[in-house]
């Protein structure tokens, strides 16, 4: 018997959202599921550009972990792309966390943690004597 999934944590409420290709009825499409962790480690790794093992440490998971969930996550993108299918984003063991967004792994505490600042409002700004006030 496998061992049951750990609980992940997502910061992105998208469940029952899809996405289908253009002017293709739904009915005459293929489904494609991306569950809600790999949808958040799709937003993690690739949107707000965090390391692999800062993203983990949000989702709760290890970093071996997360690369496989990832992979699952750009595999079933691409699949659906390339094959014309039906994106679908549906439930997984997830555990929602608060409304809010994340911090910014730039700009909150001086040290970087990821591949490049995402954050609203405060893009090109330097951290240059940030630590000196």
């Amino acid at each position: 018997m496998a061992r049951p999934e750990k609980l992940r944590k997502v910061g992105c409420g998208a469940k029952g959202r899809g996405f289908k290709p253009i002017g293709r009825p739904v009915d005459e499409l293929d489904i494609e599921s991306l569950r809600m962790d790999e949808l958040e480690a799709l937003r993690l790794a690739d949107l707000e550009g965090l390391y692999q093992e800062t993203a983990a440490q949000r989702m709760g998971v290890s970093r071996p972990t997360f690369a496989r969930i990832l992979a699952r996550a750009r595999t079933a993108v691409a699949t659906a792309l390339i094959e014309e299918k039906l994106l679908i984003v549906s439930d997984g063991p997830v555990v929602a966390t608060s409304d809010t967004p994340f911090p910014c792994p730039v700009h909150d505490d001086g040290t970087r943690r990821g591949g490049g600042c995402r954050c609203r409002g405060r893009r090109g700004r330097s951290n240059r004597g940030r630590n000196q006030q």
